[in-house]
């Protein structure tokens, strides 16, 4: 069974993540051209993914987390995740909604485990800062 996350859990984690989701957008497909949505430059397409899809699906993975687990039992859902992502990333590409243009699958396969990791982590500094203020 998930754990209920607060309306402040799920606003600061959402805003994290689409922090993090911007700062990967605007240098590695803006800057540099590597990956985009639908067509090359900024488009509005871009938005249902980045404010619609990406919070849900992480607020998913969050709800989730087996916090309270072993590591292995972690590591393995952290690599559960990333697979699911680049699973998610090959039907984007298949389905034209997403474009490489030098980006290779296997750099998502390495990034992907360690933006979760900082999902994660940001969430629990986020319990803990919770749990200081209502102190």
């Amino acid at each position: 069974m998930p754990k209920r996350m607060s309306m402040i859990e799920i606003i600061t984690t959402c805003l994290f993540a689409l922090h993090l989701q911007t700062i990967f957008d605007v240098y590695l497909d803006l800057k540099y051209g590597w990956y985009g949505y639908f067509q090359k430059g900024a488009d509005w397409g871009t938005l249902i993914f980045v404010y619609g899809i990406y919070p849900a699906i992480n607020l998913i993975y969050l709800n989730y987390f087996p916090g309270g687990k072993s590591w292995m039992r972690k590591t393995l859902y952290i690599a559960a995740w990333s697979i699911f992502a680049l699973i998610y990333e090959v039907l984007f590409l298949w389905s034209g909604t997403f474009y490489y243009n030098g980006w290779k699958l296997w750099y998502s396969a390495i990034c992907y485990p360690f933006l979760l990791i900082a999902l994660y982590l940001f969430h629990q500094y986020v319990l803990h800062l919770l749990k200081r203020y209502r102190r």
